[in-house]
């Protein structure tokens, strides 16, 4: 398989994976909305992020999250056609994939459906998904193929 291919199924799978478990959050939105307890320093939740990471950029209209981050999946798309790295294309991929997961949100919810809380303590990491996930796993990936 060649590299654009391997970025692409991995941006597909990501995409994929990140829309199955958000559907499933959704899905149990009320179950999940005071928390579920899956073992100590984790809980399954039901969140919408109105901003980006962190809520950061919180009162941004949705549509103007989803320009932004088209444009930046489109200058990783050209990106990953031009690479000759498998790493760098598989966390291209994975970070495309995410992207979209996200954007998919935004359109549909005018928001990001958040469901994954880790803490220790009473201090918990700020809720995240799955494209969330695999964009910071794809960050890890490019930073290890240009080492």
């Amino acid at each position: 398989m060649n590299r654009k291919m391997l970025g692409m199924s991995f941006a597909g799978a990501a995409l994929a994976v990140d829309q199955v478990t958000k559907w499933l959050a959704i899905e149990n939105a009320e179950w999940l909305s005071n928390g579920v307890a899956i073992f100590p320093g984790f809980n399954l939740v039901f969140l919408r992020n109105y901003g980006i990471s962190f809520g950061f950029l919180g009162g941004t209209p949705w549509w103007v999250l989803v320009l932004l981050t088209a444009a930046i999946v489109f200058a990783l798309v050209i990106w990953l056609l031009r690479t000759s790295n498998t790493y760098e294309a598989a966390g291209l991929g994975l970070i495309i994939g995410g992207a979209l997961g996200n954007i998919s949100d935004r359109i549909r919810h005018g928001a990001v459906t958040d469901f994954l809380d880790f803490y220790a303590g009473t201090m918990h990491w700020p809720a995240f998904n799955m494209a969330d996930t695999f964009i910071f796993c794809g960050a890890i990936l490019l930073l290890w193929s240009n080492k």
